[in-house]
């Protein structure tokens, strides 16, 4: 029989350093407000993971680590088992966090001033990362219709003559939720090959897709596409173990990898930490289970908010997720300037969501919410939010 996980319990995370609760204060100016914001879950990690590294602990002795087989065969596994892709160990390199990676790939395959696009409303630190890199960033905004986003491949076709470098992909997107389909992921991959434009994938979020979607990653669509790639990926949105590092890159083409991975290796940034890797390792080993009724709890709560809103707040609309636990909301039947919006979550609603903006400009009239939490949190946040509203 299969262990049943309580993704119902409240865990206090005050005093802990968390970011989503510790920062409210100096953030939001409140440290009252339920926060649903920052994209890490309120969820226990697995207990296997747990249990693996106090036995660790126990041992006493920190010193040097070494990478093993077991951890590499985990990750290889995983890949394999979960997304239909086969990758040789060769191909695979530990990295200190999946935004330092795209960092390293900035500065090892451009020049200051070199041109970067990237596809609004994006997860902040793709505009931020090349900015701070002095490169510059080209934006081929997403078009949203019907509801849903999907890429601007006539744009990004006009702005690859730019002499661009690099397209930082979002892969599933953060903060729309799109499962970016094969075709779109092909087309994709025959632009920015054809005109020379590396592409990063970052595919943090692609072990939850959620009911009746499948993550692709990007570098198995084409020859083209994998010839062509880097990606990067991590269990730590998985299984709730972003505290802990432990994302990692994967390379097919060999040039692009022996350039990177030198880059790592002559600043020591390929080298791993003791939880680092053992938390990685048992994540994919005994994570699965976990993960399925995490997923299954997570679609819940989405249909909960969806449900919620047209029932009671209709003038606010959920933009369905294909894949993790954040879901971006259509607020502009509200009528309101984005501080307005904002202070009506925070100020009368008492709740910290990520504003729109904060993805880009073409994120005005939306916030970002995470239900990656107990649906008790969650029903609490929505009457706030209905009581706000309605005054």
């Amino acid at each position: 029989m299969n262990k049943i996980y309580d993704f119902d319990q409240v865990i206090d995370r005050r005093s802990t350093n968390s970011i989503k609760v510790d920062s409210l204060q100096d953030v939001f100016g409140r440290a009252d407000l339920i926060p649903l914001w920052v994209a890490d879950m309120d969820f226990l990690s697995p207990p296997e993971i747990t249990e693996a590294m106090k036995i660790r602990v126990e041992h006493g002795v920190f010193g040097y680590v070494k990478t093993d087989e077991a951890y590499y065969s985990s990750i290889i596994n995983w890949l394999k088992n979960k997304h239909e892709w086969a990758v040789d160990k060769k191909e695979l390199s530990f990295i200190p966090g999946v935004v330092k990676g795209i960092a390293f790939a900035i500065d090892e395959f451009t020049n200051t001033d070199d041109k970067v696009i990237i596809q609004p409303p994006v997860y902040p630190p793709f505009k931020g990362t090349t900015k701070g890199l002095n490169r510059a960033v080209i934006n081929n905004p997403l078009i949203f219709e019907n509801g849903q986003y999907r890429m601007d491949f006539d744009n990004l076709r006009e702005i690859a003559k730019l002499d661009c470098k690099i397209l930082i992909l979002c892969n599933p997107h953060n903060p729309g939720g799109r499962v970016w389909t094969k075709e779109e992921l092909k087309e994709l991959a025959e632009i920015c090959y054809d005109n020379e434009i590396l592409v990063i994938s970052d595919e943090i979020h692609s072990d939850l897709a959620l009911p009746g979607f499948k993550h692709t990653p990007f570098a198995t669509v084409s020859e083209k596409a994998a010839q062509n790639c880097i990606t990067l990926m991590a269990p730590s949105k998985t299984f709730n173990i972003a505290g802990i590092v432990s994302s990692f890159a994967v390379i097919e083409n060999v040039e692009i990898r022996k350039r990177y991975f030198n880059y790592l290796d002559a600043r020591q940034l390929g080298e791993g930490t003791i939880f680092g890797y053992l938390a990685a390792q048992y994540a994919y080993e005994y994570g699965e289970e976990w993960l399925n009724q995490a997923i299954a709890y997570i679609d819940n709560n989405v249909k909960f908010v969806d449900r919620y809103f047209k029932q009671n707040i209709p003038q606010i609309k959920a933009i369905i997720p294909e894949a993790s636990f954040l879901i971006w909301l259509d607020c502009r039947d509200l009528n309101l300037a984005q501080p307005e919006l904002e202070s009506l979550f925070v100020e009368k609603a008492g709740l910290a969501l990520n504003s729109g903006t904060f993805f880009g400009k073409e994120g005005k009239g939306f916030m970002r919410l995470n239900v990656g939490c107990p649906q008790s949190t969650l029903k609490k946040a929505m009457d706030n939010l209905k009581k706000a509203v309605v005054l």
